[in-house]
C-alpha cells in the first residue's frame, strides 16, 4: 500500500480493539503500572470523543495476582493460575475504572471464555452487550476468564483474544501494543542483522517464520501469537497493527494516519468477510416467510426484517443462528442470523416491538434479523 493508503486506513477506522500485554500491563510483573494505563485510558477516552469506539482487552490479572500473593515464577498449575486470576483481576478492573474515570470514561468489566464465543446464542449476546456499551460511551475492558478456564476453553493467550473480540465487534482495526517496536525479520535480541517489517499482508505464511517464541516469563504470548492474531482478525476484514505500547500518544498518532509498527493488511474488506460468512453457511436451521411490505423493505432499502412483517416460521431454530427469510412466493431473498428462537418468533409474527415483553416475558433486540446480520440471496 502506498504510505497515503495507509495513512488513510488508520484514520478511518471506526471501532478499534486495543490489546496490551501483562509485561506493559504490569511493568515486567513488578505490578499494575498505574502511569502506563493512565496514559493508555487517556488515549482511548480521547478517541471516543472523536468518534471512535474503542474496546480494550487486558492482560495482567494473573501477573498482578502472582504479584500479591508474593510468587515470583509463573505457575504452571491451572488451579494456581485460577487462584492468581482470582485475585489480580480485583486490581486491574479497578485501576481501569480509576484511570478512565479521571478522563470522563465509564467502564465495565468482561470475561470471557472459549465456550462463550464458540456458541452461537452466547456469542451474540457478548456482542450485543458490547456494542450496548459502546453506544453509551463505556469502554469494555476484556480479558479471558481465567478463574474458571481449564484446557479444554483456555484461548491460551489474549493476542487470540484480542482477535477473537475484533471479530465479535467487527472491529476496523486491531492495535497490539507490545514491548516491541513491531515484527522484524528476525529476533532483533538475537541477530543484528534483523530487519524491521512495516507493512505485510496478515495471514502471509512468511510471517510465522520470522516470529520467535514467547518474548517473557510474565506473559505467555510472543510475537507468533500476534502474526497468528493478526491472521484471525484479517477474517472478519480487521487489519491489525503491531506497536510499541510505551511509544508516546501511540493509539492517538495511528488513529491519525501515523504509520508506526508494523501493520498487517486485511485483504478482504469487512463487509464482505462477514456476508461471505453467511453466504457460504449451508445449515440453515429455519427459515420465516414476509410478507411484501417486508420484502420490500429488505430488498430495496436495506432495512431489517421486523416480526411485524413475518407471516410464518419454519424449521426449529435457536438464536444466533442462520437462517432463511422468504416472500410470499417461498422463494429465498435473504438470511441471516436470528435475534430469536423458532418458538419466540412464532409468538411474535404480526407483532410490533412493544408487544414483546408481554409475549415472551422479556425483549432482546426490536429486530428478528438486524441489517448487519443479513445479506440478501441471489
Amino acid at each position: 500500500m502506498t504510505s497515503a493508503a495507509v495513512s488513510t486506513l488508520l484514520r478511518d477506522a471506526r471501532r478499534i480493539v486495543v490489546k496490551v500485554g501483562s509485561s506493559l500491563v504490569t511493568n515486567e510483573g513488578r505490578g499494575l503500572d498505574e502511569g502506563a494505563i493512565g496514559e493508555w485510558c487517556r488515549q482511548m477516552a480521547l478517541l471516543s470523543a472523536q468518534g471512535k469506539e474503542v474496546v480494550m482487552v487486558s492482560s495482567g490479572a494473573i501477573a498482578e495476582g502472582m504479584k500479591r500473593l508474593g510468587w515470583t515464577t509463573r505457575p504452571s498449575e491451572v488451579p494456581a493460575l485460577q487462584a492468581a486470576a482470582a485475585v489480580g483481576q480485583m486490581g486491574l478492573a479497578q485501576m481501569y475504572e480509576t484511570k478512565l474515570r479521571e478522563n470522563g470514561m465509564g467502564s465495565a468489566q468482561v470475561l470471557l471464555t472459549h465456550a462463550d464465543l464458540a456458541d452461537r446464542e452466547r456469542y451474540l449476546n457478548a456482542r450485543s452487550t458490547l456494542l450496548t456499551l459502546l453506544q453509551h460511551r463505556v469502554l469494555p475492558v476484556i480479558n479471558e476468564n481465567d478463574t474458571v478456564v481449564n484446557d479444554e476453553i483456555k484461548f491460551g493467550d489474549n493476542d487470540t483474544l484480542g482477535a477473537l473480540v475484533a471479530n465479535l465487534v467487527e472491529a476496523d482495526l486491531l492495535v497490539i501494543l507490545t514491548d516491541q517496536k513491531g515484527l522484524y525479520t528476525a529476533d532483533p535480541r538475537k541477530d543484528p542483522a534483523a530487519t524491521f517489517v512495516h507493512e505485510a499482508r496478515a495471514g502471509d505464511p512468511v510471517l510465522e517464520t520470522m516470529a520467535g517464541g514467547a518474548g517473557s516469563s510474565i506473559g505467555k504470548g510472543g510475537m507468533i501469537t500476534k502474526i497468528l492474531a493478526a491472521k484471525r482478525a484479517a477474517g472478519s476484514g480487521a487489519s491489525t497493527v503491531i506497536a510499541w505500547g510505551r511509544e508516546p500518544d501511540a493509539l492517538l498518532r495511528l488513529c491519525q494516519g501515523d504509520n508506526m509498527g508494523t501493520l498487517l493488511v486485511a485483504q478482504t474488506a469487512k463487509q464482505q468477510a462477514r456476508k461471505q460468512w453467511m453466504a457460504d453457511h449451508l445449515q440453515l436451521r429455519g427459515s420465516v416467510t414476509v410478507d411484501a411490505g417486508a420484502a420490500h423493505k429488505v430488498l430495496t432499502e436495506g432495512k431489517s426484517l421486523l416480526p411485524i412483517g413475518m407471516t410464518g416460521v419454519a424449521g426449529e431454530f435457536s438464536r444466533g443462528d442462520v437462517i432463511a427469510i422468504r416472500d410470499e412466493q417461498g422463494a429465498e431473498i435473504a438470511r441471516g442470523l436470528a435475534n430469536y428462537a423458532s418458538a419466540e418468533a412464532r409468538l411474535l409474527c404480526r407483532k410490533p416491538s412493544h408487544d414483546y415483553e408481554a409475549l415472551l416475558g422479556y425483549t432482546a433486540e426490536p429486530e428478528m434479523v438486524h441489517r448487519d446480520n443479513l445479506i440478501l440471496s441471489l
